[in-house]
C-alpha cells in the first residue's frame, strides 16, 4: 500500500535534512563532513573580513534552533549570547570546540525529531520552505567551511 502523500513529503524533507547534515551524499561534503577533522585552533582561526569555522558552526546551530522554534511555537534559545552569529565561547580550546560541535548535532537531532513528530497534515508550503531551507543552509555553510579550511591551512 502506498504511503499517504503527507508521509512521503515528510520522508523527502527528512532526507533533505539528513543528506545536507550527515548522510553520505553524491555532491561532496555535507556539514558534518566539512567539519570532520577540524581542530579547535583551525576552527577559531580568523581571516580578515570572514567568519571563522567555529562561528559558521554556531550560526548553523542558531538557525536550526530558530526553525524548531517556528515549527513548534516554542521559543528556546541556544546556550550562547547573541543571535544569527552567536558569540564564540570565552575559552577557545578543544573541549569547547567539541561541545559546540556536539551542540550542532544535538540541535540537528531536535530539528529532525520536530519534523518526525509533526502532524502529517501540517506540511504546508511555509513549513516545507523552512525545512528545505535548513538543508540548503547546511550545504551553503559546508561549502564556506571547506573554503575556509583551504584558506587557513
Amino acid at each position: 500500500m502506498p504511503k499517504p502523500q503527507s508521509d512521503a513529503v515528510r520522508d523527502l524533507l527528512l532526507n533533505a535534512l539528513d543528506y545536507a547534515f550527515d548522510k553520505r551524499s553524491w555532491h561532496g561534503p555535507n556539514l558534518t563532513g566539512a567539519i570532520r577533522g577540524v581542530d579547535s585552533k583551525t576552527a577559531a582561526k580568523r581571516l580578515p573580513g570572514r567568519k571563522c569555522i567555529w562561528e559558521q558552526v554556531l550560526h548553523a546551530a542558531y538557525w536550526k534552533q530558530a526553525i524548531i522554534n517556528k515549527l513548534t511555537g516554542v521559543s528556546e534559545r541556544l546556550p550562547r549570547r547573541g543571535s544569527n552569529w552567536p558569540a564564540m565561547p570565552d575559552r577557545v580550546d578543544a573541549a569547547a570546540w567539541r561541545a559546540d560541535v556536539q551542540l550542532l548535532h544535538d540541535v540537528h537531532r531536535r530539528l529532525r525529531a520536530t519534523v518526525v513528530d509533526r502532524d502529517a497534515t501540517a506540511f504546508d508550503a511555509k513549513t516545507r520552505w523552512l525545512i528545505q531551507g535548513a538543508a540548503a543552509h547546511d550545504l551553503y555553510h559546508a561549502g564556506q567551511i571547506k573554503l575556509l579550511r583551504r584558506l587557513v591551512a
